[in-house]
């Protein structure tokens, strides 16, 4: 396959794969878009669309580096040592430590928003700006490496040609990237969706720790769950928006 000749252009099986692939890299960007839009919705408004620039560029980022370093990806699959049978590889370590990462994060969240947490007091009391964006950053950096390798893993099976590897990936960050800002505004301004979004992200850390410990939970029931979630959630949405409009008129 000839890239810089350009005779890929008529080779539909490229195409195939290039659409496909870059589907299931925003399908699988989801949980990481959804955690990326609660988190920088804790900093002040001005600071949250450059927050979720920074974070979507280092998801891109991370997923780049690990396409480019296919061989040493395939390492990460092989068993390091054995527990009670159980083979245990690199990749399966990450998971677990960010499957654990994300039912810590989502607990403290809903705390914070059930209790009325901590930090909305002090984003009032005036606490450094700066501090809080690099804080925010480093945690969406820590789990874009557990997200980018499972989605980079699900590219190299997929995919021959590293350039539709990459190609791909751009095209779904890309478009994640346009949807970010819309996303984390509805997110804001619906507490019940937010909620939503964050059992969301404990179920996901439960299936990242189940897959560690080889437990596989097919991602087609989960994303059907959270669709079925939203579905109920829009339908009450409407039901409070009509009984409103009786009020509103009396």
């Amino acid at each position: 396959m000839d890239f810089f000749g350009f005779e890929w252009i008529g080779d539909p099986a490229i195409w195939l794969s290039l659409v496909t692939l870059a589907g299931l890299e925003i399908v699988l960007g989801i949980d990481n878009l959804v955690f990326i839009a609660i988190l920088t919705n804790r900093l002040p408004e001005k600071d949250r669309p450059a927050a979720r620039k920074v974070g979507m560029a280092m998801a891109l980022g991370t997923r780049l580096m690990l396409l480019a370093a296919l061989a040493w990806i395939v390492t990460l699959t092989r068993p390091l040592f054995h527990v009670a049978g159980l083979g245990l590889s690199w990749r399966d370590l990450i998971l677990m430590a960010g499957g654990v990462f994300l039912l810590v994060k989502g607990t403290h969240e809903i705390h914070n928003e059930v209790e009325g947490g901590d930090e909305a007091a002090e984003a009032g009391a005036g606490k450094a700006a700066g501090r809080g964006f690099a804080a925010i950053v480093a945690q969406i950096a820590v789990i874009d490496i557990i997200f980018s390798l499972d989605s980079v893993i699900t590219a190299v099976g997929m995919a021959d040609q590293l350039w539709v590897m990459v190609l791909a990936v751009v095209i779904a960050m890309a478009i994640m990237l346009a949807a970010s800002t819309p996303l984390a505004n509805f997110v804001s301004t619906h507490p019940t969706v937010k909620m939503l979004a964050l059992s969301f992200l404990l179920l996901i850390g439960v299936v990242l720790i189940a897959d560690g410990l080889h437990f596989h939970i097919p991602k087609g029931y989960i994303y059907f769950s959270l669709a079925f979630s939203i579905a109920v959630e829009t339908l009450n949405h409407v039901v409070r928006k009509r009984r409103r409009r009786p009020r509103a008129g009396a």
